[in-house]
């Protein structure tokens, strides 16, 4: 996984409640574990028409909004069934954080797993920032996620403070997924299984 860095980048405005996984990547791009190509069918049923032409009324499919890093959404985001293909895809198309009033635990603790932050703020805070997204890269306005101070960043300097586990952090800021936890303590393992074939030979 890779590790997350703080940045500065266009947030897209996506004003929907209770958006769930199966909006996020339909099921029937599920056949894959691979976490690469899944950006293509993000929010498809949303972003193109029965006969795949792009819906050109769909923000992410509008240029000031195409290279978005950041989306600001409404309550309740990434409910419904558990899948990993959901942070996949988003990462995947390029959108590093997701802030919103609410979000889904399983997808909230899905999006921790594969290098996703989710940030959560108060309705006014998010409302600000719903509008900021709203004007687009055409307004030169880019929103900065430090995630070290644990900070959103307007363009005008004012700082919106959000929470976040401290060891999820870490993990984010290191690029450890569970493997890479796991691979932390290998010298114990080795350890381990070095002295169990002397004391348990049987085994």
């Amino acid at each position: 996984m890779k590790k997350f860095e703080s940045f500065s980048g266009i947030a897209a405005p996506l004003p929907l409640v209770n958006i769930d996984t199966d909006m996020i990547i339909p099921k029937q791009f599920l056949k894959t574990i691979k976490r690469t190509g899944l950006g293509a069918s993000l929010f498809y049923e949303m972003r193109f028409d029965i006969n795949g032409q792009e819906n050109l009324d769909f923000v992410l499919n509008q240029p000031q909004w195409k290279h978005a890093e950041i989306l600001i959404t409404g309550d309740n985001f990434g409910c419904g069934s558990s899948r990993e293909h959901a942070p996949w895809a988003l990462l995947d198309y390029g959108i590093k954080c997701i802030i919103s009033t609410s979000i889904a635990d399983i997808f909230y603790n899905n999006c921790f797993k594969n290098g996703l932050l989710p940030i959560t703020l108060n309705e006014d805070q998010v409302n600000e920032l719903m509008a900021i997204a709203k004007k687009g890269s055409s307004s030169n306005q880019r929103l900065t996620i430090d995630l070290e101070n644990q900070k959103v960043i307007l363009s005008d300097e004012k700082e919106f403070g959000f929470e976040i586990d401290s060891f999820r952090k870490k993990c984010l800021l290191e690029g450890l997924d569970d493997i890479g936890l796991t691979m932390k303590k290998i010298s114990y393992i080795d350890d381990y299984e070095v002295q169990n074939e002397v004391t348990k030979p049987w085994l």
